[in-house]
């Protein structure tokens, strides 16, 4: 059995002639992280007041958006036939809503009741016309904006993308509502029938 002395006496005969190398001094220098879209609005939202957030009506919780920036967003689930019919405007638009001289908060008001009423009156496709703001200083865009931030919160929804040019282009967005649940069982019972 080796003892722990014995060790130790074999590892310093073994590295008797080992000399530590040479280094220059070293100066360590921090690189700044680049910090991403996500990552600031993140660290922004955070910081924020919490009830802002809540009400979604604070200005930095929306992300600025080009004027002429298409708007395009679907949940998970809806089929992609039914979304590139909204894209290219062949659903038939069963109501409209103008977003034009309204400030922020009135906007957020009149989507959120727009977006109810459409839902409970089994609308299908609908259109907001925006503005695309681009003349508007400081911030440009304003409401399609917060159009683009507001609308995926909104459980009814489940696509959006920008208007067609004959609909408002950059300046509107169809938005295609979730059905009601009288015409889905309607629709399920319609299918069901064509089945027996």
């Amino acid at each position: 059995m080796i003892e722990d002395n014995d060790d130790n006496t074999f590892f310093k005969s073994v590295m008797s002639d080992v000399k530590p190398l040479k280094t220059d001094k070293k100066v360590l220098l921090k690189t700044p992280k680049e910090n991403s879209p996500g990552l600031e609005q993140r660290r922004r939202s955070a910081q924020a007041p919490r009830e802002n957030a809540a009400t979604g009506l604070s200005l930095d919780y929306i992300t600025p958006v080009d004027p002429l920036a298409v708007l395009s967003f679907l949940r998970p689930g809806v089929q992609k036939g039914v979304f590139k019919k909204l894209r290219l405007g062949k659903y038939p638009i069963d109501a409209r809503l103008d977003l034009h001289g309204l400030t922020v908060k009135e906007a957020h008001v009149a989507v959120l009741k727009f977006v109810k009423d459409c839902v409970n009156h089994d609308v299908r496709c609908a259109l907001v016309t925006h503005g695309k703001g681009i003349d508007r200083k400081p911030q440009p865009a304003m409401l399609k904006s917060c159009i683009a931030t507001w609308l995926p919160n909104l459980n009814q929804l489940l696509a959006f993308h920008t208007a067609r040019k004959r609909h408002g282009g950059a300046g509107a967005t169809y938005l295609l509502l979730r059905k009601s649940d009288k015409n889905r069982r309607t629709n399920w019972e319609r299918h069901i029938g064509k089945r027996g």
